[in-house]
């Protein structure tokens, strides 16, 4: 838990770390809403809406705690922010791709956010931690949802798993800076927003994946050995920005017709 007089130097660091999850929550929502009417089922164009706004919600809460640190208004940290400005991990931001490549994106994205919300759930400031715990719950059901279509199409066979298994070798060099965090992550663990180090939470990841990727027969040991060969044990290098902008440039494209709102 961080000490009374730990927390000037908090600010900078949490409102770093805001900034990071809602960029993530807030690109994934995005790329989330562009399947509405093009998802092979029409089940699937409400749950991707649902998921959607369920992303963006979320993005606000972070936003709002970077703006409590000092970092600027909440929907101008969202919208008014340059692509170079941004710190999410690059896999946030990549575009669709075909279903298979979607539903896995999401499916790895939601196993790392699982385990890095029961971390921030733990913290020392009780905002945060609530904050985390409400989104885990929210969280789980997209987690469920994603998890039985990567198994579906892995077990399908055929052109499904083949596509299932080109988006798994496609999505492998995001992983590690995907599990990873655009601010120290020692200092989040010693300041107690993290309840545990970094590596631990890697393990994590790839022990929460397991079950299901064996199902959908791909490999794990990929997954463990790509993140080994990039620990990413201090803040994360910065994320290619090219996705970023051309989705900024989409999202921000109806702001002539006045400021946009949460």
């Amino acid at each position: 838990m961080a000490r009374e007089g730990d927390m000037q130097a908090l600010d900078p660091i949490i409102g770093e770390l805001a900034l990071q999850l809602g960029d993530e929550e807030l690109f994934l929502g995005h790329r989330d809403s562009e399947w509405l009417g093009l998802a092979p089922e029409v089940e699937e164009d409400v749950a991707f809406a649902s998921m959607a706004q369920d992303e963006v919600r979320h993005a606000a809460f972070w936003y709002e705690l970077a703006e409590a640190a000092g970092f600027g208004q909440a929907d101008a940290l969202a919208f008014d922010r340059a692509a170079t400005e941004r710190r999410h991990a690059a896999l946030c931001a990549r575009p669709n791709g075909d279903w298979a490549h979607t539903v896995l994106r999401h499916y790895v994205y939601d196993a790392w956010d699982a385990v890095r919300l029961a971390s921030l759930a733990e913290s020392g400031d009780a905002l945060w931690a609530q904050g985390a715990r409400r989104m885990l719950r929210e969280e789980h059901y997209h987690h469920l949802h994603m998890e039985k279509w990567v198994v579906d199409l892995g077990r399908a066979g055929g052109e499904a798993a083949a596509r299932l298994r080109a988006a798994f070798e496609a999505l492998l060099p995001d992983l590690p800076d995907l599990a990873a965090f655009a601010v120290d992550p020692q200092a989040l663990f010693d300041l107690g927003i993290l309840s545990r180090p970094v590596a631990e939470l890697r393990r994590a990841f790839v022990a929460r994946m397991a079950p299901t990727l064996t199902k959908a027969g791909l490999p794990v040991q990929d997954v463990e050995d790509t993140l080994a060969a990039h620990p990413r044990e201090g803040p994360r290098p910065v994320a290619h920005h090219e996705d970023a902008a051309a989705l900024l440039a989409t999202m921000n494209g109806v702001r002539s017709l006045g400021a946009a709102v949460w």
